[in-house]
């Protein structure tokens, strides 16, 4: 019963940080074409589009923290494992233990990312504040704060399955650096 359930809840991560990375893909193409008609903009008509540089930095954010867990979950979040990948071959139960540690602690930090962000997302939401120059372009800083706390959480969560079901050795790809068989 506990290992269906398991296998739920990891069915409905991995579903959300998939929707997730396709928003954060979208958010990317957007970007992309705002900086592509600003540029256009500028230089024919002088009149470039205001709230760039806002929507730029909001933009990033999103990117990130939307994308995150989907990184996470396909086990390519930056870090220096090559001490593991050396390892395994003569240790692989102590890689895999160091594996789980690690995936713990990294779930602890992203669970503390999202436990204190939560309160700002709802602060934000209450008070209404906003970034940018007033009359010129502004927008909400609660969708700021709910993307990074949302994706900070599935990111715990995920790294949480990963302990719990030991999912600990990722599949390294090799490409060939040349033709074998012509030889």
């Amino acid at each position: 019963m506990l290992k269906t359930a398991l296998a739920g809840l990891s069915g409905v991560a991995n579903k959300l940080a998939i929707a997730a990375n396709i928003a954060g893909t979208l958010t990317v193409l957007a970007l992309v074409a705002i900086l592509n008609i600003d540029v256009v903009a500028r230089g024919i008509f002088n009149a470039p589009i205001k709230g760039t540089y806002e929507i730029v930095q909001l933009s990033v954010v999103f990117i990130v923290f939307l994308q995150l867990a989907d990184v996470v979950r396909v086990d390519r979040l930056t870090r220096s494992d090559g001490f593991l990948n050396l390892l395994h071959n003569r240790r692989p139960k102590l890689t895999a233990n160091l594996r789980r540690i690690i995936n713990a602690v990294s779930a602890i930090f992203m669970f503390l990312i999202a436990y204190i962000m939560f309160p700002e997302f709802l602060h934000m939401w209450d008070t209404q504040d906003f970034f940018g120059i007033p009359g010129l372009f502004t927008a909400p800083w609660w969708p700021i704060k709910l993307v990074i706390a949302s994706g900070c959480a599935l990111s715990s969560l995920i790294f949480v399955l990963k302990v719990i079901t030991a999912q600990d050795r990722p599949k390294l790809v090799r490409a060939p650096e040349h033709d074998e068989t012509s030889k």
